[in-house]
């Protein structure tokens, strides 16, 4: 099994427009659940610790196999989600590892 984290701070001028972008997010992603061959997990968190260098929104996705995740990056569901969310991140970090 591979797993694969993401992590994003959102953009927003005001806490308004910050959660509402935090919520595009979040309802992007958990509409990939059951669409994404090989995807066995996936989970959103948003951050409530409100430390400033904490990031906003954290994904957490199980996949079979890194085939299943490669393929899972390329998938044109994720590819158009990542186009509609294009200019909603601040930051990015990502962490992938294979369970034995």
């Amino acid at each position: 099994m591979i797993k694969h984290i993401v992590m994003w701070r959102v953009r927003g001028d005001t806490d308004i427009d910050k959660r509402a972008n935090i919520e595009r997010v979040c309802s992007g992603f958990n509409a990939l659940k059951g669409h994404i061959p090989g995807m066995l997990h996936l989970e959103l968190g948003v951050d409530v610790s409100g430390i400033d260098y904490a990031c906003d929104v954290v994904l957490y996705t199980e996949f079979e196999t890194a085939k299943d995740l490669e393929a899972y990056a390329s998938h044109p569901l994720h590819e158009q989600l990542k186009k509609e969310l294009d200019g909603v991140r601040s930051a990015r970090h990502q962490v992938d590892y294979v369970v034995n």
